[in-house]
């Protein structure tokens, strides 16, 4: 009998099968829609999904600092959303790359989920999310961070393995969750310059710290991606609601 390991495996595998797209029409849509602000608006569930956010902001510092030959040597995450990643190598604009990729990072996340899902790659995606944030784990150092990264695993882990034809409509939650989620980030983030509180958390303070370009230059790139990724997720969402009616 195989064992439960080797069936989880299986379904990851599997998921990279390419599947048809779900035509969700506009009602449908906007259901979606409506479930994904539930997950990123009210404050109580936001203390929950926003803390996936964080995963997702953590793991493109970490993903940027791989990109430039650095090594990533821990990733710290906190129930109250806040995070740290710390990597080692050469400075520069390496350093500067890596902090810019946190904030815009789960809009364009949310953006190639979008799209995947349009083109029948929905469970290619969450096997591929699966298996990045369970391989991440090894780079948590503190508790709360291995209960956030693990209850995500987790989560991701269930998509898979009991998503089977849902595996569209949960890409979708996802995606439009993660663009939410992202602009939301980008308001809290300009209001902590607005306020002078907390600067050390802000990503835009660091580069002007290392960069000497002033924060707001930083904050407009921050929006320029995130906006960018929304404006692209349009066509992707436009298809889907669009062909019940073919």
């Amino acid at each position: 009998m195989e064992t439960l390991p080797g069936q989880l495996w299986e379904r990851i595998t599997d998921g990279f099968l390419r599947a048809a797209p779900p035509v969700v029409g506009s009602a449908g849509l906007a259901v979606i829609v409506l479930v994904a602000v539930v997950l990123t608006v009210p404050r109580r569930s936001w203390r929950i999904f926003g803390l996936f956010v964080t995963v997702v902001h953590e793991l493109g510092h970490a993903a940027a600092a791989l990109l430039t030959l650095q090594r990533v040597t821990g990733i710290t995450l906190r129930l109250d959303h806040s995070g740290t990643t710390t990597s080692l190598g050469r400075r520069g604009w390496r350093a500067a790359f890596t902090t810019f990729w946190g904030y815009p990072v789960p809009a364009v996340v949310g953006a190639l989920l979008l799209w995947s899902t349009a083109h029948g790659w929905a469970p290619a995606a969450l096997s591929i999310g699966a298996v990045i944030l369970a391989a991440a784990l090894v780079l948590i150092r503190n508790g709360q961070g291995v209960l956030i990264l693990g209850g995500s695993a987790a989560a991701s882990l269930g998509l898979v393995w009991f998503g089977g034809a849902a595996a569209g409509y949960a890409c979708l939650v996802l995606g439009i969750a993660l663009l939410v989620g992202a602009c939301r980030d980008w308001v809290k983030v300009v209001r902590v310059h607005r306020r002078r509180r907390e600067l050390a958390s802000s990503d835009a303070h660091l580069l002007r710290l290392s960069t000497r370009i002033p924060s707001p230059v930083w904050l407009g790139m921050f929006a320029l991606v995130i906006g960018a990724a929304v404006a692209l997720s349009f066509t992707p969402l436009a298809l889907m609601a669009g062909g019940s009616s073919s």
